[in-house]
């Protein structure tokens, strides 16, 4: 969660500065990593690919319902990012435009938003996780 956290925060700078493409490929990485992370706390070995969401719509028996209730959207972030990955990193190739060219800021305030909250709803899930484990009530 560290990892994610960071690039949220990457991200958040990316788009104040007008860096669209960069928002983009860092929101995706943070909600790749905010999934893994989420997997791996109910004990599951998370694929080894950039696009993971599957998994964890197939471990819904294995998490809250709070949070299963956010898996849609989550799942669809995940998706969504991940299609726009390879353009925020390379462009429109086939079209020659560059990254600027086909990632709008829009684009770019959407990722960083839907990023945002799915690193919010993993992060609890974590925190949670951890004070059941412990024994702790919230």
């Amino acid at each position: 969660m560290r990892q994610a956290k960071d690039r949220l925060k990457d991200a958040k700078g990316a788009l104040r500065s007008g860096n669209h493409p960069y928002a983009v490929r860092l929101s995706q990485e943070c909600v790749e990593l905010s999934i893994k992370a989420a997997l791996r706390a109910i004990g599951i070995e998370y694929p080894k690919r950039h696009e993971v969401s599957e998994t964890l719509g197939e471990m819904k028996s294995r998490l809250p319902g709070w949070f299963v209730t956010e898996v849609p959207f989550i799942q669809e972030t995940s998706r969504s990012l991940f299609r726009k990955r390879e353009l925020a990193f390379y462009g429109g190739e086939d079209a020659s435009l560059s990254p600027e060219e086909v990632i709008s800021a829009s684009d770019a305030r959407l990722a960083v938003s839907s990023a945002r909250k799915v690193f919010s709803a993993c992060e609890r899930l974590l925190e949670e996780l951890t004070e059941h484990a412990s024994g702790e009530k919230r």
